[in-house]
């Protein structure tokens, strides 16, 4: 870093630097750009952080994060109880709610198991899925869950936990995308479109 920044720009740059997709590069052009515009976007930036540090919450239903506890998606009335969505983090939440085509409950997982990183069943919201789905109402899991070796690992648990439970387990179809040509995708992806095809 710059030797000719100050400890506060510094410590801006840093704290930049550790965000998703943020490099020290990434992070001092950011930390110029919120400088160089303070009244349009660091001191509204600055409200919003301390606003958001302030109000927002975990859902104790579902693990989502939202103003009110439980979130607006486990308070809304209108939404289908007997469907449970699960996703890793409350990013994939929000992408399943842009998309539109789910009208259940969710549960956030909060991670995903992984035993290279000394990640277990503890350290994840598996007990509290599991009572979720033995409540009566619910009738079917939904395991939204990357296509990766942890994502995969976490979800066959996850199926053999619920076993118990009087509910369905699915999991989210794979394989050709929407407007995908075959040419471009991996053996992967091909091979497990071919396994999940369907009658036509």
């Amino acid at each position: 870093m710059a030797a000719s920044a100050g400890p506060e720009i510094e410590r801006l740059i840093g704290l930049l630097a550790k965000l998703p997709g943020l490099g020290p590069r990434s992070a001092r052009r950011a930390a110029l750009a919120l400088l160089k515009r303070r009244d349009q976007l660091l001191n509204p930036l600055a409200d919003a952080l301390s606003e958001a540090a302030a109000r927002v919450k975990t859902c104790q239903v579902c693990g989502s994060l939202d103003t009110q506890d439980p979130c607006a998606i486990c308070a809304d009335s209108q939404r289908d109880a007997s469907l449970i969505c699960v996703v890793e983090e409350v990013g994939a939440l929000w992408a399943m709610e842009r998309a539109g085509a789910f009208r259940g409950r969710y549960h956030v997982l909060g991670g995903l198991l992984s035993a290279l990183d000394g990640v277990g069943p503890d350290a994840i919201r598996v007990g509290p899925l599991v009572n979720r789905a033995a409540d009566p109402a619910v009738r079917e899991v939904i395991l939204a869950l990357p296509a990766t070796v942890d994502g995969q690992t976490t979800a066959h648990y996850l199926a053999d936990r619920l076993t118990n439970a009087d509910v369905s387990v699915t999991m989210l179809a794979r394989g050709v995308p929407v407007g995908g040509e075959l040419d471009w995708l991996d053996d992967g992806t091909i091979a497990q479109a071919m396994r999940a095809r369907r009658p036509a």
